[in-house]
């Protein structure tokens, strides 16, 4: 005879909301304004840049400029203020928080005050008023500390104070987005060239400031199975391009004194850059950064800020070597206006006060330029 088992015993259901739970009707809406604000927005061009000693070489601008905020970074902020609030990490009463200076922090405040949310910068006190009121302008708050090495610190320090988040970009930028597709960054540039006479680049080049973009355009080519390839420009000073030396080092420990190229190179290696999708990287000094920005002015009519000068200097680079090669495309980036650098790179005087001495680089562009020969 089979023993017939006692009753189990049966324990109550236990609910228990959790706490970091919110509202789903203002997080829904909260989404909805976000992704109105993407659609509405039309997509960003692409604009050839002639090269007339590469005649067979296509090159182009993905001019992010034309953002509302006015750069790359607006697409960043777009992304971490949306992986914050899918999460359950946001909330009606939430106050976001961010370690920048520059671009990342004012496209920030912009999203925040689309939400009805406070928004707070965390940047160094040398911080340039210039900057401070650019982030003012969109409704953001500025905390001042005295070490820049203090931010991140600082950053995590106020979020946990009360009901705030730390969207923190040099962590999240390169999971934040969606590098499959979705009109990223990626997405769009290849949909755009589809119709060039080199659809798929044999070069995409890009700066490096979280990594979230190199991350994101590596991993969609990879993705896609495509040949293309991944450059990325570094500036003097930046840690990046160390640690892609050395990757048995790159342990997020300091490696450089910082870069002077506003919005890409960091003294430390970030969590978001990945190395193992970047297939070349060239370092940049900063005098031919700034050279760059001003010889795209003069033969082109665009006016750029000094990232896009060291993106167009490697682009221009690997287009001397893409002619001698038999030809083919290359894809970089216009990151953000000139306007926003008319008393610093803008300036001849002020870079002449920096020890920029960039006048034998725009020779070195300008050669290029002409004759398809690079003579740097």
């Amino acid at each position: 005879m089979t023993d017939v088992p006692a009753d189990p015993v049966v324990t109550p259901l236990t609910d228990v909301p959790s706490t970091r739970c919110t509202p789903r009707e203002w997080v829904d809406e909260a989404v909805r304004r976000i992704l109105a604000d993407a659609q509405r927005s039309a997509d960003t061009h692409l604009l050839p840049v002639p090269v007339p000693g590469c005649p067979d070489v296509d090159l182009y601008l993905k001019d992010e400029s034309t953002h509302p905020t006015g750069s790359l970074k607006h697409r960043l902020a777009r992304s971490l203020v949306l992986h914050a609030l899918v999460n359950g990490l946001v909330g009606p009463r939430t106050t976001l928080v961010e370690a920048s200076s520059g671009s990342t922090a004012v496209s920030e405040a912009y999203f925040a005050r689309l939400l009805g949310l406070p928004f707070v910068a965390v940047m160094a006190r040398t911080t340039s008023a210039a900057k401070i009121a650019l982030i003012e302008r969109e409704g953001g708050r500025c905390h001042l500390v005295d070490d820049p090495s203090e931010v991140y610190d600082a950053a995590r320090s106020l979020a946990d104070q009360g009901d705030a988040h730390y969207l923190d970009q040099f962590t999240y930028a390169e999971r934040a987005t969606d590098w499959r597709g979705n009109n990223t960054i990626a997405s769009s540039t290849f949909e755009q060239l589809s119709l060039e006479r080199h659809p798929v680049p044999a070069w995409v080049v890009v700066g490096a400031g979280t990594g979230g973009t190199s991350a994101t355009i590596g991993r969609y080519v990879r993705y896609r199975g495509l040949p293309t390839r991944l450059a990325v420009v570094d500036p003097e000073g930046s840690a990046f391009l160390t640690a892609f030396r050395d990757p048995d080092g790159a342990d997020g420990e300091p490696r450089g004194r910082g870069s002077r190229i506003e919005g890409i190179g960091r003294p430390r290696v970030e969590p978001s850059f990945v190395p193992t999708v970047v297939d070349r990287m060239l370092g940049v000094p900063d005098a031919a950064s700034v050279a760059a920005m001003h010889v795209l002015a003069e033969r082109t009519g665009l006016r750029s800020g000094p990232s896009t000068g060291t993106n167009l200097y490697g682009a221009l680079y690997l287009a001397c070597e893409l002619q001698r090669e038999g030809g083919g495309s290359i894809v970089t980036l216009l990151c953000d206006p000139a306007e926003r650098y008319t008393t610093t790179y803008g300036d001849p005087r002020w870079a002449h006060e920096q020890g920029l001495d960039t006048a034998p680089y725009a020779r070195v562009l300008h050669h290029a330029f002409d004759t398809g020969e690079w003579s740097g």
